[in-house]
């Protein structure tokens, strides 16, 4: 029944995703993916929460499963932000490109990092 947990997390994922990415490029109207870097970023701080949880004892595994495997999974995307930096890259837009690539990887290791400390102040 695991691959439940991982199902359920998945439909409000993969859904929030797309409208979150929507409502982000139509708010800000511009070629850099801020709608992709935005779902990413908050996927890595969730999974950073969880992960912090789960060492600490307060998370159980069917929430690993939901939340980590099955949201943060579908609501994060690893190949949208590779397609999109390499579009920016073939479009001329190279700095949005390199900004985008950087930018991405330290903004969702930061996420995490901050996640993973928060989950260590309340439940550490």
């Amino acid at each position: 029944m695991n691959w439940l947990s991982v199902i359920a997390g998945a439909m409000i994922g993969a859904p929030l995703r797309h409208l979150t990415d929507r409502a982000v490029r139509t708010r800000l109207n511009t070629a850099f993916p801020w709608g992709t870097l935005t779902v990413n970023v908050v996927g890595s701080l969730i999974l950073g929460i969880l992960a912090g949880a789960v060492t600490a004892g307060a998370a159980p595994s069917h929430l690993e499963l939901f939340l980590g495997t099955g949201l943060c999974g579908a609501l994060t995307t690893y190949s949208t932000f590779s397609y999109e930096t390499l579009r920016l890259a073939e479009s001329g837009a190279r700095f949005y490109s390199v900004a985008n690539a950087l930018g991405s990887v330290a903004a969702g290791v930061g996420a995490a990092v901050v996640g993973v400390a928060v989950a260590e102040a309340v439940w550490g």
